[in-house]
């Protein structure tokens, strides 16, 4: 399909013998092709003028696909289009990363010289609400000064391929911006034309940068989880590193993790110290290239030749075992706490080594692996970045001498928490208070409803509220009660009653007492899996309560979260430290019990004299589960009559239980 408007040219730069095509809008009356005869241009006008990274997109084509509809918003098409990121200002760029706001339901399908950030995320990519690219294999800009003008050297151009949707025959799908995603550089709003657009991107003068750092390579970043991938031995076809994995974030945590990446050249793991793959697989190495290029190669040792790897921690028992352990900080069953709990099982270490393909045999030539990701059981959500060059990590001298040594060379992958997607939590909360005889309980499928029949449920129909006792069964027996309180209240019953939550851990929040000093909670974690949680721990934030929380009674508790505002962490008491799994009842036709432990919190009133507590003040604003931000409420408990038994009766009822079952686990 031919564009209307403007037409994309793309001319020819010849710097020391070293030419790049800039790609930029031009009238309708410019030349279509390039040609080794096309005369040399000007760049455009407004690179000349731009002092930092220049940006720019250019749409190029795009055809109707198959299948032809006649409904104009469901018809997909394919386009292609060029990204373009010149560093012309005197600064290197180091680990490039450009954001394009995407807008049409385009599905990315391939980019050259560059990678989606998103570690979990693999082309074909859903990218309608924007996506960031990052540069690979090049993933720095020289400067036009210290390249005497290679544009090889100081820019990248990035074809891209997909599908789109929607939008008639003269619509041109343009994205919504474009931007440079590194941290200190600020771009304005790009200039857009109809099949271009460009922004220049400049230094943040309010960034601090450390003028007295003198490497070729980035400073290292600060995130919620980092990985240092370092190369300490270097062979010809082949190489050792070491991955190191630190939890940064008070917050964070990760149990039974599952670190992924994924090779780009052809590289495979011979074998493992500290980590191992659940796969062992050879298959993609026999009849892969590297069953081409290696022949003769013995693959029967080879402990992993999938392009993407799934990598995990080694169990406890295999810490002292000198083939495949024996590492510091490694075999902790895979479980990765905040440094406040123990700093020593904040970080997991594990080493690799890894067979390379031609043409990357030389020692000198080594690559890191892309699109890491790592996900827990019911844990935070991490987003990874590209791996950053950074200077050469430095390690104790195993000979003992005073003497330091350095890795060959050192890559950084910064992770940060992200808040979970509605309806793709794994826990969830519910409210109660001493002045209101129900429970709002978790919202309707607040974590999912994917699992279960929604022909029997409706999903979209807010929780009905609950008696008190109700909350201590499982979803499934919770409807006769249901009903008999909707009655009681004389509230309306619809025929398809609303799904359950279908989370595996829920917390209540009770409002027990409120008077003229002070006013106390309790909270109560129930895990409804069919396995316990070890060292679990609670983190809530609570906006207008914070200044004046006092004590808690059954737990431990801090205010001291580095980095984190009004936000008290709660965790187990030492040899309490198991949250049981959900258990049968006593009679085979008893609802099954879920795990539970409770704990009764103080606030008092000093700081807050005017804190309005059935307004809401005294519920949190956010609930975090080892890690997990979990769903809340839309609503809080109103008053009115109260029952003679109180919630907070039924639920200590049966916390005794619960206490018998876990103080058993060590007698």
């Amino acid at each position: 399909m031919k564009v209307p408007g403007l037409k994309l040219i793309c001319l020819a730069f010849l710097f020391i013998h070293t030419r790049i095509l800039v790609c930029y809008g031009a009238p309708d009356d410019a030349v279509d092709d390039y040609t080794d005869e096309t005369p040399a241009k000007p760049p455009p006008p407004e690179m000349d003028n731009c002092n930092g990274v220049f940006l720019s997109y250019a749409f190029t084509s795009r055809t109707k696909a198959l299948p032809l509809l006649k409904n104009v918003s469901a018809q997909p098409w394919t386009f292609n289009a060029m990204a373009t990121v010149v560093n012309s200002g005197t600064e290197e760029v180091k680990g490039w990363k450009m954001y394009i706001g995407f807008q049409h339901k385009e599905i990315l399908v391939s980019a050259t010289n560059a990678v989606l950030v998103d570690g979990d995320v693999d082309f074909p990519a859903a990218v309608g609400n924007g996506t960031t690219l990052a540069g690979y294999p090049k993933a720095d800009l020289k400067t036009s000064i210290d390249t005497a003008g290679d544009f090889n050297q100081i820019a990248v151009q990035v074809e891209l391929k997909g599908s789109m949707f929607g939008l008639g025959e003269k619509a041109t799908p343009m994205p919504k911006t474009i931007s440079l995603r590194n941290d200190g550089w600020r771009c304005p709003t790009p200039t857009k034309y109809k099949t271009y657009m460009h922004a220049c991107c400049k230094r943040d003068p309010k960034f601090k940068v450390n003028s007295n750092r003198k490497s070729k390579f980035a400073a290292r970043q600060n995130g919620d989880l980092t990985f240092t991938y370092d190369v300490v031995k270097s062979y010809e076809g082949s190489y050792e590193a070491q991955v190191t994995m630190d939890n940064s974030s008070p917050i964070g945590r990760l149990d039974r993790w599952n670190l992924t990446w994924e090779w780009m050249r052809g590289e495979f793991i011979y074998s493992m110290k500290g980590a191992y793959t659940p796969r062992f697989d050879i298959s993609d190495c026999v009849y892969g290239l590297a069953g081409r290029y290696l022949t003769g190669f013995d693959f029967t040792n080879v402990m992993n030749c999938e392009k993407k790897p799934t990598i995990t921690d080694l169990p406890l028992t295999k810490a002292n075992d000198t083939q495949i352990g024996k590492i510091p900080y490694c075999c902790k069953n895979a479980s990765l706490l905040p440094p406040q709990m123990d700093p020593s099982r904040a970080r997991a270490i594990f080493q690799l080594r890894v067979y390379k393909l031609p043409p990357d045999t030389p020692p000198t030539i080594l690559y890191p692996p892309q699109r890491w990701n790592i996900t827990g059981v019911i844990n935070a959500r991490y987003h990874c970045g590209p791996p950053i060059r950074v200077d050469p990590s430095e390690f104790p001298n195993p000979k003992g001498f005073d003497a330091k040594v350095y890795a060959i060379a050192s890559w950084q992958v910064v992770c940060n928490m992200t808040r979970a997607e509605k309806r793709k939590t794994r826990c969830c909360v519910s409210f109660s208070a001493y002045y209101s005889d129900g429970a709002i309980p978790c919202s309707t499928c607040a974590c999912g409803c994917d699992n279960i029949d929604t022909d029997k449920c409706n999903p979209d129909k807010p929780a009905m509220h609950l008696p008190p006792d109700a909350l201590l069964l499982p979803s499934e027996n919770r409807t006769a009660k249901t009903k008999a309180f909707a009655k009681l209240k004389k509230k309306g019953i619809p025929r398809k009653l609303p799904c359950p939550d279908n989370c595996g851990v829920s917390i209540n929040w009770h409002i027990n007492t409120d008077h003229k000093a002070g006013w106390s909670a309790r909270m109560t974690l129930f895990n409804w899996q069919e396995a316990p949680f070890v060292d679990w721990f609670v983190a809530v934030e609570m906006k207008k309560a914070y200044p004046d929380y006092d004590n808690v009674f059954s737990f431990n508790g801090t205010k001291k979260l580095k980095g984190i505002k009004n936000t008290i962490f709660f965790q187990s008491l030492k040899d309490l430290n198991y949250l049981v799994e959900m258990k049968n009842g006593s009679k085979p036709s008893d609802p099954k019990v879920p795990g539970k432990q409770q704990s009764v919190i103080s606030f008092i009133k000093k700081k807050t004299p005017n804190i309005k507590i059935r307004k809401g003040d005294g519920f949190p604003s956010k609930v975090y589960f080892n890690g997990e931000e979990c769903a809340l409420p839309r609503s809080f408990p109103s008053s009115g009559h109260r029952s003679p038994l109180s919630i907070a009766s039924f639920i200590l009822i049966s916390i005794t239980t619960t206490f018998l079952l876990i103080t058993n686990r060590f007698i």
